[in-house]
């Protein structure tokens, strides 16, 4: 029986190599995990592993201004990890268990972070909260240093709740309604439901998304960059390292150092998924979802769903407000330069390049995504989990480091391992013809990478809820794999496969860590651009930036929309990229 059990995997993948297209895919995956995700870490580790790098091991680990750094880092990524997790747990439940008014306007500005630039949100903070923040001096006379762990704390989870919220907010609705029926009928109160019954069937998603947390939060480059003041941690030293000091050796083994909490909680997460089954569909759910009702409870949650968003739109009027100011705060006067300055000017070649880029690594991120999920959800062969797990370390390691990975990989056009520098052209004619990979191929590369986990994620989602027979009964009639996965199973995942396509777009964006480091004369990124005008005070600028850099995610999303077709539109496309 064994013997039985073992060989299936192997007779699995026999059956791939009978039909070539399936298995030309699956080599073509497995090239695009070895190139594109495990390369740039190999090259990373080995560069850190030379004589050069392990003396600056025994530097930084025995350093007590490195130790500071390192605390630091784990400090701010546990507290935006709890802080978020908590924030986006209570406001899916003030959505799903709650009967409060504005439900759906407090929704869409929960998802207003996802379209946005993460710094964004520093820059407005600092003009609000800083030392001479229109708040915190303007109204109240307080001249608040807002530079530290404070200000951070606040940003980092105000640019990233968002994952938590929408994760606990699809776990919420999937629940079975039966399952509170019973408590109730047994005796329980509400919140005796909430805590022996709610709470524990959500507790996967709140570690998983507490562990994402915490890896977005100390990979975070942009918004320590603006709100950081004294208070280091990893990625901007990794970040002076190269633009400062042109030392890749110290960053590869800085980014090693960051890389180790990164895969610690990575494992830990598949870990606990692995060995937690929570089982809370079995079928069509029955019974009608309860809502808290009772007034104390119900007002003091909708004060605080509607606290957050209206601190959200405070946070993005001020963003579009700064957009169509002189010099916010000092000279109101309305004016159209900024945007100026970004369409006419130096901004254009930016807005061009990044929407271009971005264009071109999400229908490809969709759909390998979408290829990775069938073989995983579907197919039974020797390596499907180390597939999967492959593929999801281009989100499970943080940015900076897969940056400093392709900086390293791709700036060394002589040697034989991956000569692809100036020596191939991924698009012709992209960039006036000029060979991109380097430049813009990297970041191509770079964008795919880091949108194809969610794709992948969101598939398999879908492919779990579509019955296999489905599928067997088209290959039954003569189909083959692949004639199955276009006609059959793509239309049916059609609306994770769009969700999937927003989120890579919208990822590709907004992005900066992973791609600070390959950006060029050559090919300007909008997230650099708003940064450096950002470093350089000039905040108008960067706020016209950030304006206009939504609206494209705006159109992008209306657009994917109108393509799936589906009654609930773009807000449900951006709840899918979630």
């Amino acid at each position: 029986m064994n013997n039985l059990i073992r060989g299936r995997p192997i007779a699995e993948f026999r059956r791939i190599i009978q039909d070539p297209v399936l298995f030309i895919g699956l080599i073509l995956v497995v090239v695009f995990i070895i190139v594109a995700i495990l390369s740039p870490i190999y090259m990373m580790v080995e560069e850190s592993l030379t004589e050069k790098g392990q003396e600056l091991f025994d530097r930084y680990l025995n350093s007590p201004v490195y130790r500071t750094i390192i605390r630091n880092t784990l400090e701010m990524g546990l507290i935006v990890a709890a802080l978020g997790t908590t924030l986006g747990f209570l406001l899916a439940y003030i959505q799903v268990k709650v009967d409060v008014p504005f439900k759906r306007l407090m929704h869409i500005t929960y998802l207003v972070p996802i379209i946005s630039p993460p710094f964004a949100v520093a820059t407005a903070v600092l003009l609000l909260f800083g030392r001479n923040g229109m708040i915190s001096r303007g109204w109240f006379g307080i001249r608040y240093d807002i530079y530290g762990l404070d200000g951070l704390s606040l940003v980092l989870t105000l640019s990233y709740f968002t994952v938590a919220y929408m994760n606990l907010k699809g776990m919420m609705q999937a629940l079975d309604p039966a399952l509170d029926e019973a408590a109730t009928n047994l005796g329980a109160n509400k919140f005796r439901i909430f805590r022996t019954v709610t709470v524990p069937m959500l507790i996967p998603g709140i570690a998983g998304s507490f562990l994402l947390l915490f890896v977005e939060a100390i990979a975070d480059l942009g918004n320590p960059l603006v709100m950081g003041g004294n208070y280091e941690v990893l990625s901007t030293r990794i970040y002076v390292s190269i633009v400062g000091l042109y030392n890749t050796t110290a960053a590869a083994v800085l980014s090693v150092i960051l890389l180790v909490p990164s895969l610690l909680v990575f494992m830990v997460q598949r870990y606990w998924i692995s060995r937690t089954s929570v089982v809370s569909v079995t079928g069509k759910p029955t019974g009608t979802p309860q809502q808290i009702t009772h007034p104390l409870v119900r007002w003091l949650l909708f004060g605080a769903g509607l606290f957050v968003s209206l601190f959200i739109l405070l946070i993005y009027g001020t963003i579009f407000a700064g957009a169509f100011t002189k010099i916010l705060n000092i000279n109101n006067d309305l004016t159209l330069d900024h945007f100026d300055f970004v369409i006419n000017g130096y901004g254009s070649e930016a807005m061009k390049d990044t929407t271009k880029l971005a264009a071109i690594a999400t229908p490809v991120a969709g759909l390998l995504g979408m290829v990775i999920a069938f073989l995983v959800v579907r197919k039974r062969f020797m390596g499907r989990a180390a597939l999967d797990f492959a593929t999801m370390l281009g989100i499970a390691v943080p940015g900076t480091i897969i940056g400093i990975g392709y900086l390293l990989v791709f700036n060394r056009p002589n040697e034989i391992t991956l000569p692809l520098l100036g020596t191939i052209t991924l698009i012709p004619k992209l960039t006036g013809g000029r060979a991109i990979f380097g430049g813009a191929g990297a970041i191509v590369l770079v964008f795919i990478v880091r949108s194809v986990p969610a794709a992948l994620r969101s598939g398999v989602a879908a492919l779990s809820q579509i019955d296999p027979s489905i599928e067997e009964a088209s290959i039954s009639l003569g189909a083959d794999n692949i004639g199955t996965f276009r006609r059959i199973t793509l239309p049916l995942i059609r609306p994770a496969f769009f969700s999937g396509l927003v989120y890579a777009f919208a990822r590709s964006m907004t992005t900066i860590s992973a791609i600070i480091f390959l950006t060029t004369s050559r090919t300007k990124i909008m997230t650099h651009q708003i940064l450096n005008e950002v470093e350089n005070g000039r905040y108008g600028n960067a706020f016209a930036y950030c304006v206009i850099l939504i609206g494209i995610v705006l159109v992008a999303i209306v657009i994917l929309s109108v393509a799936v077709g589906t009654t609930t539109g773009a807000e449900k496309t951006m709840e899918g990229g979630a």
